[in-house]
């Protein structure tokens, strides 16, 4: 059974070809039937103002005039006749008396017999024309007075034959068909090179399937829980869903404009550009914590570009955050743990030994140090879940080797969460535990200070610290978490930065007093602009 619409089915490419084709076609056509009407309009009004201008030029002439005052007018007139009709390409010059008598003829048996045709007004000295059919064919003519001062004394009618007329007409018309053969071969060479590019632009579809791509493609693009950013080989943004538009917070106008323009981090920029495949990296872009995979983007072996999809990984990577710290803090209860189980081992075995002094001694200068940790940390940080972090980062200081120090206390009323005090001061403290793993000595200095409006964090090593351009760096949107080596800050630093902004704040960054970096944290919830 054929199937509908079969016309409908072809490329559009091809349907475009057929109706620019038939488009040429028809323009060409029409235009030599109406310039061959011109031209055989022009013809026949050439011929007829042509034998107008002869016939007058005859009976204005001297000669004429004087030969019919003469007994033979013939005699003088007839091989005057013929050289004028020869030299003006004329078929017959005829020279009569008013009573239609011939004193001239083309043809010499006719001379002595009646003109054949219409006279018009000519004998009343008016200048008359026609198409007649007379002793040599068809032909225009027309019809002058001879006129000795205001009398007029004979008739004067020049004539060209149709067929003369037709033999120029076909000769103007051979010209004007060659022209439209000229360009319809150039319009037809136009139409297929167009054919052809569209062809290739629209990959042979038709455009039943491509107007069912569109309207699926734009329904699943806008319906779909992912961003999805498509760019040209040039950067340009060519694509953008619903989704994308959110998380990367795009104006309306965004396609055509390259990306670089859009105010994106420099990380997010180069991984949307797509030079390598990459998968699931993990990018801030202003608030947010996105997921990025990008790929270039191929088509028949060509490279047209790059795509990228985006995924909101915020609230997933706060809580992953959270359990990190939680991990963290367990991890410093095991190593207490276990210290605490070899210090009792301790006092057991001086107690064994018969040394019960030492072993109260042993044991309550032990309990007076974990005591003044424990409220030094304590009044330092009335948040218990801080507090906590602290002392487990206390703890585990204490088992890598490093001096760490608390200083100041956090004001009440500033405010802030403890799950934000939390990510600043987890990610700040680990960075500054990384950052001192190979120094000597190896001291890390925490400090709280501010009122009620605003709260400093500032979190110093005695690191190897950071030079100017990895500080600029180091704290730019975008940062990924295959962090520059050497810097040892991924995204839990980008976090920390998300938590100031969150709050109205900035992050800063400098050189601690024990050599090394030094990040302050300046958090303001009452300021314009802190997120809800």
């Amino acid at each position: 059974m054929p199937r509908p619409h079969l016309l409908r089915d072809r490329p559009v490419a091809r349907q475009v070809l057929v109706l620019q084709v038939g488009t040429v076609l028809l323009l060409v056509v029409t235009g030599i039937l109406m310039a061959s009407y011109d031209a055989r309009r022009d013809s026949r009004s050439r011929a007829t103002q042509r034998a107008v201008a002869v016939a007058q030029t005859v009976a204005d002439s001297p000669t004429v005039r004087d030969a019919l005052r003469g007994i033979d007018p013939t005699a003088v007139l007839q091989p005057w006749t013929e050289q004028v009709r020869r030299d003006t390409d004329t078929d017959f010059v005829v020279v009569m008396a008013l009573d239609r008598t011939r004193y001239t003829h083309t043809d010499p048996a006719q001379i002595g017999g009646r003109f054949v045709g219409d006279l018009g007004d000519a004998p009343e000295g008016g200048v008359f024309t026609q198409q007649y059919t007379g002793t040599l064919g068809p032909s225009v003519r027309s019809v002058v007075p001879v006129q000795d001062g205001d009398r007029v004394i004979a008739l004067v009618s020049v004539g060209i034959t149709v067929s003369d007329i037709n033999r120029g007409l076909r000769r103007d018309v051979t010209v004007v068909v060659l022209c439209g053969g000229l360009v319809l071969l150039l319009g037809l060479a136009g139409a297929w090179l167009l054919g052809r590019r569209l062809h290739r632009v629209t990959h042979g579809m038709g455009e039943q399937e491509l107007a069912r791509m569109y309207e699926y493609y734009s329904a699943v693009l806008h319906s779909v829980r992912e961003g999805l950013l498509l760019l040209d080989g040039e950067g340009r943004v060519q694509l953008v869903n619903d989704e994308a538009r959110r998380l990367l917070a795009l104006p309306d106008d965004v396609i055509g404009t390259p990306i670089e323009d859009l105010g994106l981090a420099p990380g997010l920029v180069a991984a949307a550009r797509g030079r390598t495949a990459e998968s699931d990296d993990l990018y801030l872009a202003g608030e947010r914590i996105l997921v990025v995979s990008s790929a270039p983007a191929r088509w028949d072996g060509r490279d047209v570009g790059s795509v990228a999809t985006l995924r909101d990984h915020t609230e997933l990577r706060s809580v992953t955050g959270e359990l990190e710290v939680v991990r963290r803090l367990t991890e410093s209860l095991r190593s207490q743990n276990h210290e605490s189980a070899n210090r009792l081992h301790t006092v057991v075995s001086l107690i064994e030994m018969g040394r019960p002094e030492e072993a109260v001694e042993f044991a309550t200068s032990e309990l007076h140090v974990a005591q003044l940790l424990t409220d030094r940390v304590v009044g330092a940080v009335d948040d218990p879940v801080v507090a906590a972090l602290l002392l487990g980062k206390s703890a585990e200081a204490a088992e890598r080797g490093i001096d760490l120090a608390v200083s100041g206390a956090v004001p009440e009323g500033t405010g802030v969460p403890g799950r934000d005090l939390v990510t600043v001061v987890g990610n700040l403290v680990d960075n500054a535990f990384d950052a001192v793993a190979d120094a000597d000595p190896r001291r890390v200095a925490v400090s709280f200070e501010g009122d009620a409006g605003a709260l400093v964090v500032r979190v110093g090593d005695s690191g190897p610290g950071l030079d100017d351009t990895a500080a600029a760096r180091v704290l730019d949107r975008g940062w990924t978490t295959k962090a520059t080596p050497g810097t040892g800050r991924g995204l839990g630093l980008a976090l920390v930065v998300q938590a100031a902004r969150k709050h109205g704040g900035d992050v800063a960054v400098g050189r601690s007093p024990l050599g090394g970096a030094e990040f302050v944290v300046t958090l303001r919830p009452g300021a314009e602009g802190a997120a809800p």
